[in-house]
């Protein structure tokens, strides 16, 4: 597997790539001293995995997973056990404390290698990070105050634009992340997502009911009960998506 190494403390990233080289499953691609070489290394690079400090200047760790629009897996580590509650919370794959320990680590690698096994088989395909589209199988990262989750899309049955903001719907929450509801759209799947007006993304998975409505729009009613508009230009291209 491949992995980027994200730490602001030269000692701290050196350290744990010798322990990761002692390990044959791992092959270490790259390191990253901050959030925006962080960006640049996940882009080019394609890990399977990145091991993450918490605490850096400017930016966190956490901002860093905010900014990615497909998050890899990650293992967080940091010296400040006061963020493992926080680091649990968005059900990261691991929490490594510093000083990290090889066994620990070995552990984690294993964790992570049946994890991403089982993602293999249900993929026809080997995924590409750059030019690649979001399909439901990619996770993204969403934080709201000091709640955060990693969400398979698949599990996402709808985006709202809110002003500046995009609202997420998943199980019982609506998060809102700092993204242009456009910029998503570009990066979505269309055989998955699709823009039903310029206020809303629909999941197709989540799609329960159809129903005629005003001026030859639709409605679709999903999952759990919300009912989404979608305008009269759409109407035409969501029929034909859902064969009907």
């Amino acid at each position: 597997m491949r992995a980027i190494v994200i730490d602001d403390e030269r000692l701290a990233r050196k350290e744990l790539i010798t322990l990761l080289n002692q390990l044959e499953s791992v092959e270490v691609v790259g390191e990253a001293v901050n959030v925006e070489d962080a960006k640049e290394k996940i882009e080019q690079l394609n890990p399977d995995v990145i091991f993450l400090d918490i605490q850096m200047p400017e930016k966190t760790g956490f901002d860093l997973l905010e900014e990615l629009d497909n998050v890899p897996h990650v293992i967080f580590t940091t010296a400040y056990d006061e963020y493992a509650l926080k680091a649990f919370q968005v059900n990261a794959l691991d929490y490594l404390l510093k000083p990290i320990e090889p066994k620990r680590l070995e552990e984690a690698i294993q964790r992570l290698s049946g994890k991403i096994e089982a993602t293999a088989k249900q993929e026809d395909f080997p995924s590409s990070y750059s030019n690649k589209k979001l399909t439901l199988d990619d996770q993204v990262f969403v934080k709201d105050g000091d709640r955060c989750w990693f969400v398979r899309l698949a599990n996402v049955r709808l985006f709202e634009s809110d002003g500046n903001y995009i609202k997420v719907y998943f199980d019982n929450v609506k998060p809102m992340i700092h993204k242009s509801l456009n910029a998503l759209d570009e990066r979505l799947d269309e055989k998955s997502f699709f823009r039903a007006s310029r206020k809303h993304i629909v999941n197709l998975g989540w799609v329960e009911g159809i129903e005629p409505w005003f001026n030859g729009g639709l409605v679709v009613t999903l999952k759990g009960g919300d009912r989404i508009e979608v305008s009269r230009r759409q109407a035409a291209r969501f029929k034909e998506m859902m064969s009907l």
